[in-house]
C-alpha cells in the first residue's frame, strides 16, 4: 500500500521541497515515483538558483555535450564545476549545499604592481586543471603587492563568503615566507586585515633568526641561494598558512566578509608584502578565488 505522503498533490510537495536544499530535494527523489516527480521539477530547482540572472557565460560553455534541459540539470552543472564568464577572465560556480554563488578572478583580471614587466613578472600557460588559459609567474620583486576587486551585487545577499589565493611554486622559488605578508578585505563599512603567509613550514628546524632563502634588497638578487640565520613561522603568531587543493593548487585564506542584502559597492581583497626590502621568486598565480565560508 503506497503511503499517505506520497498521495499528496504534487505542487503541494513542490511547495515543501522548495524550502529545503539541493541535497534534500535529491534524497526525496528517491522515495517514491510521485515524489521523484515533484523533487525533479523547475519549479523546485529555480529556489535552488541564485534570484535573478546569472553573470553571462562565454559562449558555448554550458552547451558540452548538451545545453541544460532543465533547472536541476543546470544547478548540478553549475556546482559541479566552475564556468568562464564572457570575458573569459572571470569564472562562477555554485555552492552545492546553499547555491550561493562563487567566483575566481584570473591573474588577468587583478591589479599586480609590475605585472606588465617581464623582468619582474611574466605570463605563462596553464595546465588543464585550470579553467583559464594563462597565470602571472613571479621573476624577481621586492615589491609584492596583488589586489583584486568584485561588484557586491554579482555575490549572493546575506552570505558569508572567504576569498583565498590560489597558487603554486616552482621548484626554486624564494623570498616568500619572511617577511610575513598582508592580506586585507573591504566590504561596504567593514575592513579586516590578517597575516598570511605564502610558505607552509616544510622544513622546522627550531632555529631562530630569518629564513634559509631570506635575500636582502640589493639592485638585483644573485641566483645562489645563501643559507641565512632561519626565523620559523609558526600558528602562535596567528599567521596564516596555505593548504593543499584537490586539484593540485595550493590555496592561501585571506579573510573572510559577510555580504549583506542591498549592498551596492566593491568588495576589495589585496596581498602585500612591501616593507621587508627582501626579493621574492617563484610564484605562480592562479587567482583569487571568492567562496562560500562553510561553518565549523
Amino acid at each position: 500500500e503506497a503511503c499517505e505522503i506520497a498521495r499528496l498533490p504534487e505542487e503541494l510537495v513542490s511547495a515543501a521541497l522548495a524550502r529545503t536544499s539541493p541535497r534534500d530535494a535529491c534524497r526525496a527523489a528517491a522515495v517514491s515515483p510521485a515524489f521523484r516527480a515533484a523533487a525533479d521539477s523547475d519549479a523546485v530547482w529555480a529556489c535552488f538558483l541564485p534570484p535573478g540572472a546569472l553573470p553571462p557565460l562565454a559562449d558555448g560553455d554550458l552547451a558540452a555535450p548538451a545545453p541544460p534541459s532543465s533547472k536541476k540539470e543546470l544547478f548540478l552543472r553549475l556546482s559541479a564545476g566552475p564556468a568562464l564568464l564572457q570575458d573569459r577572465l572571470v569564472s562562477v560556480w555554485l555552492d552545492r549545499e546553499t547555491g550561493a554563488k562563487c567566483y575566481m578572478l584570473s591573474a588577468r583580471n587583478l591589479f599586480i604592481v609590475w605585472g606588465d614587466t617581464p623582468q619582474y613578472w611574466t605570463w605563462i600557460p596553464l595546465e588543464d586543471s585550470s579553467r583559464f588559459s594563462e597565470g602571472a609567474q613571479l621573476m624577481h620583486v621586492c615589491w609584492f603587492e596583488i589586489r583584486g576587486k568584485i561588484h557586491s551585487k554579482m555575490l549572493s545577499q546575506d552570505t558569508t563568503y572567504a576569498a583565498y589565493m590560489v597558487f603554486k611554486t616552482t621548484y626554486n622559488f624564494y623570498g616568500l615566507d619572511f617577511p610575513v605578508q598582508e592580506a586585507s578585505i573591504s566590504a561596504g563599512a567593514t575592513n579586516s586585515t590578517r597575516k598570511v603567509c605564502l610558505q607552509g613550514n616544510d622544513d622546522d628546524d627550531g632555529e631562530g633568526g630569518v629564513p634559509e632563502n631570506y635575500r636582502p634588497m640589493v639592485p638585483f638578487p644573485r641566483l645562489r641561494l645563501r643559507r641565512r640565520n632561519r626565523r620559523v613561522v609558526s600558528h602562535e603568531e596567528n599567521v596564516a598558512l596555505p593548504q593543499q587543493r584537490a586539484d593540485g593548487w595550493m590555496e592561501l585564506e585571506l579573510g573572510e566578509f559577510l555580504n549583506e542584502g542591498g549592498d551596492d559597492g566593491e568588495v576589495s581583497i589585496s596581498l602585500v608584502e612591501t616593507k621587508g626590502g627582501n626579493w621574492k621568486s617563484g610564484l605562480i598565480v592562479q587567482g583569487i578565488e571568492i567562496r562560500r565560508k562553510k561553518s565549523g
